[in-house]
């Protein structure tokens, strides 16, 4: 099984609803990190898992989306908490829907909120492409 995966950094804010959890329900800043991983057992005709450009492309976008706002005040995170696990699966959904490579059977979205804490979503295609 081949694995490609990007990496970015940016800097968001959110606070947590639903629940006692102290600062965490205060308005805060997050370095979050974020990162795609795309599987797949066949390589193209040149060799690659994916156009790696145009990964690189949609993941940015999708970090210019959520860099420098407030989680809780974008439409997808309406009446959500803005964990990140909940922001590993939105981020995994829009990807999903932009990229199209049959040959890739799972992609996951793994992001950290600081060095020590981490969540990821993964979605492994069934009988349709899942990128």
């Amino acid at each position: 099984m081949y694995i490609l995966a990007l990496e970015r950094d940016f800097v968001a804010q959110h606070y947590l609803i639903g629940g006692d959890w102290g600062e965490e329900n205060r308005l805060h800043s997050h370095h979050y990190s974020v990162e795609i991983q795309l599987e797949g057992s066949d390589l193209t005709q040149h060799g690659y898992l994916v156009d790696l450009v145009e990964v690189d492309r949609i993941l940015n976008d999708q970090v210019r989306r959520y860099k420098d706002k407030t989680l809780n005040d974008l439409p997808e995170f309406k009446g959500l908490n803005p964990s990140i696990e909940c922001f590993a699966r939105i981020i995994c959904n829009v990807l999903m829907g932009k990229l199209t490579y049959p040959n890739v059977i799972a992609i996951r979205i793994k992001i950290w909120e600081n060095d020590l804490s981490w969540a990821s979503y993964r979605h492994v295609r069934s009988e349709e492409r899942c990128v």
